[in-house]
């Protein structure tokens, strides 16, 4: 049997979960602070929900840059030490990828408006 049909996945919406650095708005960093807790319940993965630039239009679902972390929930470099001390705790971390849900601002989209024959036009209705 794989991890993921029996584990215990625990998802967390960053932007109200914990605030690591004293914004208002839950982080990456807040995440982090709760990692203990987190196994002592017995999770075996925490699934989070989109912290992808965004414009924020749809709460972080309206993806701008998939390869970037929003800067109100931290950065690269955080991302990287939430991911390495999750799974030094044995933590794995799902990320909700939403690959339809971009922004107006990502460039998938952009190039869809830029013209009526553009090969992307279609990619958006």
């Amino acid at each position: 049997m794989h991890w993921w049909q029996s584990g215990i996945l625990y998802q967390i919406y960053p932007r109200s979960f914990r605030d690591g650095n004293g914004d208002g708005v839950g982080d990456l960093a807040g995440i982090v602070e709760c990692l203990p807790y987190l196994s002592e319940l017995g999770v075996d993965a925490i699934w989070l929900s989109p912290v992808f630039a965004s414009p924020m239009a749809d709460f972080g679902y309206d993806i701008a840059d998939y390869t970037a972390i929003d800067p109100l929930f931290g950065s690269l470099r955080e991302f990287d030490t939430l991911l390495g001390k999750a799974h030094a705790r044995g933590l794995k971390v799902l990320l909700d990828l939403v690959p339809n849900h971009t922004s107006d601002q990502h460039p998938w989209f952009a190039e869809s408006r830029a013209s009526r024959s553009n090969r992307k036009r279609d990619w958006y209705i």
